[in-house]
Protein backbone atom coordinates (compact mmCIF):
# COMPACT_ATOMS: atom_id res chain seq x y z
CA UNK A 1 0.00 0.00 0.00
CA UNK A 2 1.57 3.35 -0.37
CA UNK A 3 1.61 5.84 2.11
CA UNK A 4 -1.32 8.48 2.33
CA UNK A 5 -0.79 12.24 0.65
CA UNK A 6 -1.49 14.58 3.48
CA UNK A 7 -1.87 18.20 3.96
CA UNK A 8 -2.74 20.69 6.83
CA UNK A 9 -3.39 24.33 7.25
CA UNK A 10 -4.02 26.83 10.39
CA UNK A 11 -6.22 29.87 9.95
CA UNK A 12 -5.33 32.75 11.15
CA UNK A 13 -8.02 31.78 14.47
CA UNK A 14 -5.78 28.98 14.59
CA UNK A 15 -8.36 26.36 13.62
CA UNK A 16 -6.27 23.42 11.82
CA UNK A 17 -7.55 21.91 9.24
CA UNK A 18 -5.56 18.31 7.87
CA UNK A 19 -6.51 15.92 5.34
CA UNK A 20 -5.35 12.13 4.79
CA UNK A 21 -6.01 10.88 1.23
CA UNK A 22 -5.29 7.29 -0.19
CA UNK A 23 -6.08 6.31 -3.92
CA UNK A 24 -7.55 2.59 -3.54
CA UNK A 25 -8.39 0.04 -5.93
CA UNK A 26 -11.69 -0.84 -5.08
CA UNK A 27 -14.83 0.46 -2.80
CA UNK A 28 -13.77 -0.40 0.75
CA UNK A 29 -17.68 -0.26 1.81
CA UNK A 30 -21.05 -0.26 0.60
CA UNK A 31 -22.84 2.73 -0.52
CA UNK A 32 -25.20 2.70 2.37
CA UNK A 33 -26.12 4.57 5.69
CA UNK A 34 -24.40 1.37 7.21
CA UNK A 35 -21.09 1.07 4.85
CA UNK A 36 -20.75 5.14 6.06
CA UNK A 37 -21.03 4.21 9.72
CA UNK A 38 -18.28 1.30 8.74
CA UNK A 39 -16.19 4.27 7.86
CA UNK A 40 -16.39 5.68 11.16
CA UNK A 41 -16.39 2.31 13.70
CA UNK A 42 -13.08 1.14 12.16
CA UNK A 43 -11.16 4.29 13.00
CA UNK A 44 -12.33 4.74 16.54
CA UNK A 45 -11.31 0.90 16.82
CA UNK A 46 -7.63 1.94 15.12
CA UNK A 47 -7.48 4.78 17.79
CA UNK A 48 -8.05 2.05 20.48
CA UNK A 49 -5.70 -0.28 19.22
CA UNK A 50 -2.61 2.43 18.30
CA UNK A 51 -2.53 3.83 21.94
CA UNK A 52 -3.26 -0.30 23.32
CA UNK A 53 -6.03 0.61 24.90
CA UNK A 54 -5.03 3.87 27.09
CA UNK A 55 -7.13 5.89 24.65
CA UNK A 56 -10.73 3.89 24.52
CA UNK A 57 -13.72 5.02 22.53
CA UNK A 58 -16.78 5.35 23.85
CA UNK A 59 -19.81 5.55 21.88
CA UNK A 60 -23.10 6.11 22.71
CA UNK A 61 -26.24 7.93 21.07
CA UNK A 62 -25.28 11.02 21.56
CA UNK A 63 -21.96 10.66 19.99
CA UNK A 64 -18.50 9.44 21.03
CA UNK A 65 -16.13 10.35 23.29
CA UNK A 66 -12.06 9.24 23.45
CA UNK A 67 -11.29 8.70 27.08
CA UNK A 68 -7.66 8.28 28.76
CA UNK A 69 -7.95 4.70 30.52
CA UNK A 70 -12.09 5.31 30.29
CA UNK A 71 -11.88 8.49 32.65
CA UNK A 72 -11.24 12.14 31.44
CA UNK A 73 -12.96 12.75 27.90
CA UNK A 74 -9.60 13.92 25.44
CA UNK A 75 -12.45 14.35 22.51
CA UNK A 76 -15.90 14.41 22.54
CA UNK A 77 -17.91 14.15 19.39
CA UNK A 78 -21.80 14.45 17.95
CA UNK A 79 -23.53 11.54 16.45
CA UNK A 80 -22.58 10.15 13.22
CA UNK A 81 -23.85 12.32 10.19
CA UNK A 82 -23.58 9.82 6.89
CA UNK A 83 -24.39 10.42 3.81
CA UNK A 84 -24.38 7.68 0.84
CA UNK A 85 -24.21 7.41 -2.56
CA UNK A 86 -22.90 5.49 -5.42
CA UNK A 87 -20.02 8.27 -5.59
CA UNK A 88 -19.56 9.31 -2.26
CA UNK A 89 -20.09 7.77 0.95
CA UNK A 90 -19.11 10.01 4.76
CA UNK A 91 -19.15 9.61 7.89
CA UNK A 92 -18.59 13.05 9.80
CA UNK A 93 -18.47 13.44 13.81
CA UNK A 94 -18.89 17.45 15.00
CA UNK A 95 -16.31 18.19 17.60
CA UNK A 96 -17.82 19.26 20.85
CA UNK A 97 -14.92 19.71 22.70
CA UNK A 98 -13.06 17.97 25.50
CA UNK A 99 -9.74 18.00 27.22
CA UNK A 100 -7.90 18.53 23.72
CA UNK A 101 -10.26 20.99 22.37
CA UNK A 102 -9.64 24.64 22.84
CA UNK A 103 -13.54 25.43 21.94
CA UNK A 104 -16.10 23.25 20.38
CA UNK A 105 -16.27 23.75 16.86
CA UNK A 106 -15.09 21.71 13.39
CA UNK A 107 -15.71 17.99 12.54
CA UNK A 108 -13.73 14.88 11.70
CA UNK A 109 -15.25 12.80 8.71
CA UNK A 110 -13.68 9.66 7.00
CA UNK A 111 -14.88 9.50 2.93
CA UNK A 112 -14.77 7.05 0.25
CA UNK A 113 -15.08 9.06 -2.64
CA UNK A 114 -15.32 8.22 -6.43
CA UNK A 115 -17.07 5.44 -8.15
CA UNK A 116 -14.90 2.07 -8.78
CA UNK A 117 -11.53 3.13 -8.17
CA UNK A 118 -12.51 5.65 -5.50
CA UNK A 119 -10.25 8.03 -2.70
CA UNK A 120 -9.93 7.56 0.75
CA UNK A 121 -10.27 10.63 3.16
CA UNK A 122 -9.65 11.24 7.07
CA UNK A 123 -10.50 14.98 7.58
CA UNK A 124 -10.15 17.30 10.70
CA UNK A 125 -11.67 20.58 9.60
CA UNK A 126 -12.55 23.72 11.74
CA UNK A 127 -10.40 22.30 14.90
CA UNK A 128 -9.29 24.48 17.34
CA UNK A 129 -6.89 21.92 19.45
CA UNK A 130 -5.86 23.30 22.83
CA UNK A 131 -2.31 22.03 22.88
CA UNK A 132 -1.17 24.28 19.62
CA UNK A 133 0.11 27.70 19.40
CA UNK A 134 -2.60 30.15 19.78
CA UNK A 135 -2.99 33.06 17.37
CA UNK A 136 -0.31 36.15 18.26
CA UNK A 137 2.08 33.36 20.37
CA UNK A 138 5.26 31.81 19.26
CA UNK A 139 5.43 28.29 17.05
CA UNK A 140 6.90 26.75 19.30
CA UNK A 141 4.40 26.74 22.46
CA UNK A 142 2.48 24.97 20.23
CA UNK A 143 5.08 21.93 20.36
CA UNK A 144 3.54 19.49 22.30
CA UNK A 145 0.54 19.72 19.51
CA UNK A 146 2.78 19.14 16.65
CA UNK A 147 5.39 16.50 18.41
CA UNK A 148 1.94 14.21 19.91
CA UNK A 149 -1.00 15.36 18.62
CA UNK A 150 -0.43 15.78 14.92
CA UNK A 151 1.75 12.68 14.99
CA UNK A 152 -0.37 10.31 16.62
CA UNK A 153 -3.40 11.45 13.83
CA UNK A 154 -1.05 10.64 11.13
CA UNK A 155 -0.08 7.13 12.35
CA UNK A 156 -3.42 6.39 13.25
CA UNK A 157 -5.04 7.26 9.58
CA UNK A 158 -2.09 5.32 8.15
CA UNK A 159 -3.45 2.23 10.04
CA UNK A 160 -6.89 3.15 9.50
CA UNK A 161 -6.19 3.18 5.83
CA UNK A 162 -4.34 0.13 5.70
CA UNK A 163 -7.07 -1.72 7.74
CA UNK A 164 -10.18 -0.26 5.21
CA UNK A 165 -7.57 -2.03 2.54
CA UNK A 166 -6.96 -4.99 4.18
CA UNK A 167 -10.26 -5.96 5.61
CA UNK A 168 -12.65 -3.58 3.93
CA UNK A 169 -15.07 -2.62 7.03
Amino acid sequence: MKAPASQSRRSSAGAVTSEQRLAVARPVVAPTPDGARDLGRVYWEEVERFTRGLVRSRVHPAGVELRFLGRAPLLRFGPPEVRAGAEVVVCRYAILGGALARAPGGAISFAQQGGPCPELRSTISGFLPRLAARPGLPSWTGALYEQVQVRLHGAVGRRYFARLVREGA
